[in-house]
């Protein structure tokens, strides 16, 4: 079976080989038939440190490597200093 890749936000960098990232999806509302955005924060293993707050990055379903990580950061979409730049 695949492993899922959700991209996201890095959000927290502050614990070592982890960031926090923000995963937004957006869906129809069945009643209302309007467009909601729903998000939700996964801590992944970044071993390196190489991830910094604002860092867009795809992350992939792993075996649990501790209590609350199961994700690992599998490479960066756009750095933050680069989105800004632009």
């Amino acid at each position: 079976m695949p492993k899922r890749v959700l991209q996201g936000i890095v959000v927290s960098d502050k614990t070592d080989k982890t960031v926090v990232v923000k995963v937004e999806r957006r869906f129809t509302h069945p009643l209302l038939k309007k467009t909601v955005r729903r998000s939700k924060k996964y801590q992944a293993h970044d071993d390196a440190n190489t991830y910094k707050i604002g860092d867009t990055v795809l992350i992939e379903e792993s075996k649990p490597i501790s209590k609350t990580k199961r994700w690992i950061v599998v490479g960066a979409l756009t750095p933050a200093g680069e989105a800004a730049a632009s």
